[in-house]
């Protein structure tokens, strides 16, 4: 796939998968929008500015590789799959119905794209390490790309599997912290905390790079210094905004499993032709 290095376009594009998430979870009427919002500039830059990957080589051993721990931010991930012609964008119409090939969250043996079911969570940086350890046993030269949401990393697996990358010195495995600060339940602070979260990752054998994960030169620059790292793993803790792109939903926990209504989505719309 040719990819784009234009932060200006790749922003463009981020738009334009708004526009795509809002449609398909509207018509649903059931999915998370707030995560799938705040992930999308990040898996903007992953998959049209920098992994190797694409519809022509699904199986190509040395592809980079991306899992969707938080698999409830699915929508996200089926807007770029679509539009970067994993499958045709008409099915983005049929999110959660009846024998759609787009569950509710990825889920590898019916959506071509999707590397790995996730969705339990707390277990995708257990996979991730796995297929890490698999491609370095198999001299391959792909990067695995792990994306975690901030209240998924009070489940104590992904401690174990921290823990487990550093040990195994996985430099081919890049976790990134979609860190918006809000779960279902409310600020993740006030649920249960998870800061320090630069010390802790390091502490557990991480490199740690911090950026704005709306700021497409920051992203793109996080995700190039992340692969150059050696002799460990790294994560990249990612700054995002809850519903980032539409104003009435930043930053708002109702939004994290709330669809936008029709009026909702106009509005939704309206602003983001504006940006």
């Amino acid at each position: 796939m040719k990819l784009v290095n234009d932060a200006g376009e790749l922003r463009k594009i981020a738009r334009d998968l708004r526009v795509d998430i809002l449609k398909m979870l509207a018509a649903s009427g059931s999915g998370h929008t707030g995560g799938s919002l705040s992930a999308i500039d990040i898996l903007t830059a992953l998959y049209f500015g920098r992994m190797n990957h694409g519809p022509n080589i699904p199986k190509d051993a040395d592809r980079d590789i991306f899992v969707l721990s938080k698999g409830h931010g699915a929508p996200a991930l089926y807007a770029v799959l679509a539009n970067c012609g994993y499958f045709d964008k008409s099915h983005l119409g049929t999110l959660r119905q009846l024998n759609s090939m787009l569950s509710g969250h990825p889920y590898s043996p019916s959506t071509p794209g999707v590397e790995v079911s996730t969705g339990s969570l707390g277990q995708g940086l257990s996979m991730a390490n796995g297929i890490a350890m698999a491609l370095r046993l198999d001299k391959r030269k792909g990067t695995v790309f792990c994306m975690m949401g901030d209240g998924e990393t009070q489940e104590g697996q992904i401690w174990e599997a921290a823990m487990t990358a550093s040990h195994q010195k996985l430099d081919n495995i890049v976790g990134i912290l979609d860190n918006n600060g809000l779960q279902i339940d409310g600020w993740v602070r006030d649920v249960k905390g998870i800061e320090p979260i630069g010390d802790k990752w390091r502490a557990f054998g991480w490199d740690v790079i911090e950026i704005d994960g709306h700021d497409m030169p920051a992203i793109l620059s996080g995700i190039d210094k992340a692969v150059a790292v050696k002799g460990k793993p790294c994560l990249i803790w990612a700054h995002t905004v809850k519903g980032k792109g539409v104003s009435f939903m930043e930053n708002k926990a109702s939004f994290h499993g709330l669809t936008p209504t029709q009026d909702e989505l106009a509005k939704a719309l309206v602003e983001l032709s504006t940006t």
